[in-house]
């Protein structure tokens, strides 16, 4: 099932963040190369995708799937296997948080999804979920706990919460030759207040807290940072300036010459946003929900995959670059509840509205502060 040459290894508001001094030194990021021969040694792609969105009625498919007894989330996942198990490192965005074992288990506004959902994940083909968001508190801290203890036993490894003050809550990886971090973050937690005393539950945007545990990453081994950010203005296409300052700022931190994030993956939205280099850095603000329930907008079970392909150092040691940027456009299926392709589908189904509209919709937001002229195509 999975790619022959994949590794793994063990391991609020927008005016609050504009205040935040970020005290990282300013210098020149290497620019990422997007054409010429790769350099040699053994480079990697990632696949990103976006939020798991667990409704009520994506817990009621995982049900029938698994034929009234228990719950399988694989078929729905199928649709994105092939091109997730092709990559050498895949992240997900674990929106919500699980129930006990044997439920009840809710979907909106308080989700408590079935723990199934972990084991379902890692067999599709990911290496890694963020599972920072807005939801994350939903259940309290059993919720984390219980979310982290299933993608545990799974062997889904995670960023973004924590059980302890003690528990590193960002990972480190193996793809190609490379020692990937994965770290991520959310906006803020439905108002829900994190408990006194337990910060380390879930991991707040703070581009100051980000750049040091970017470069503590780098201590730890990292040759690439991969940055998993939930925010954004839920139902807006254009990312706002919360969105716009942090990338910014994230992207223009550097220590010693040597920029600290290389690569910026969004969610919550539930719609399509835009990639866009910043700063010689890609940022892709919002990927879209991948598996969702019906909502009042068609635009919440569309999103994208974001794919890019690193090449290593040159001579010298001076950075991982993108070599190739890809996004894919996908759209869910209802009665049943399935991921799509589109570019795939459309190949096969060449007259359908449907996808052919969802496709289009994808791509224009995608496209939308002209990613397509630093490089950026569609993938299938």
């Amino acid at each position: 099932m999975f790619h022959s040459l994949r590794h793994r290894t063990a391991p609020a508001a927008a005016a609050l963040l504009l205040g935040i001094a970020l005290a990282c030194e300013a210098g020149s990021v290497h620019q990422s190369a997007q054409q010429g021969p790769a350099p040699a040694g053994r480079g990697f792609t990632l696949l990103a995708t976006g939020d798991l969105l667990v409704h009520a009625s994506v817990i009621r498919q995982a049900r029938a799937d698994a034929g009234g007894e228990g719950y399988d989330f694989r078929r729905m996942l199928a649709g994105a296997q092939p091109l997730v198990s092709e990559a050498d490192l895949a992240i997900c965005h674990m929106e919500t948080v699980y129930g006990s074992d044997g439920g009840p288990f809710t979907g909106y506004p308080a989700f408590k999804t079935p723990p199934q959902l972990a084991q379902s994940v890692r067999d599709t083909g990911y290496d890694s979920c963020s599972t920072a968001s807005n939801h994350t508190l939903d259940a309290g801290a059993e919720g984390v706990r219980r979310t982290l203890d299933a993608m545990d036993r799974a062997g889904l490894r995670h960023a973004g919460t924590a059980r302890s003050a003690g528990e590193r809550d960002w990972t480190l990886l193996k793809a190609g030759d490379a020692e990937v971090a994965h770290l991520a973050y959310t906006y803020g937690t439905n108002g829900i207040p994190v408990p006194e005393g337990r910060p380390w539950l879930v991991n707040l945007i703070d581009p100051e807290r980000i750049v040091r545990d970017a470069r503590a990453a780098r201590r730890a081994g990292a040759e690439v940072v991969v940055v998993s950010l939930h925010w954004g203005t839920e139902w807006q296409r254009a990312p706002d300036e919360l969105q716009l300052f942090v990338a910014r700022r994230l992207t223009a931190s550097t220590d010693r010459g040597h920029r600290d994030i290389d690569l910026i993956i969004g969610t919550h939205a539930h719609v399509p946003q835009a990639y866009e280099k910043v700063n010689g850095v890609w940022v892709v603000y919002g990927m879209g929900d991948q598996i969702a329930g019906v909502m009042g907008d068609p635009r919440g079970q569309m999103g994208s995959a974001a794919r890019f392909t690193f090449a290593p150092a040159t001579a010298g040691g001076a950075a991982w670059t993108v070599r190739k940027a890809e996004f894919i456009p996908y759209v869910v299926d209802n009665d049943p509840i399935r991921v799509v392709n589109l570019p795939q589908a459309l190949a096969e189904h060449p007259d359908d509205a449907r996808y052919s509209t969802a496709l289009k919709t994808v791509r224009d937001a995608v496209l939308d502060r002209g990613a397509d002229r630093d490089g950026l195509t569609m993938g299938r």
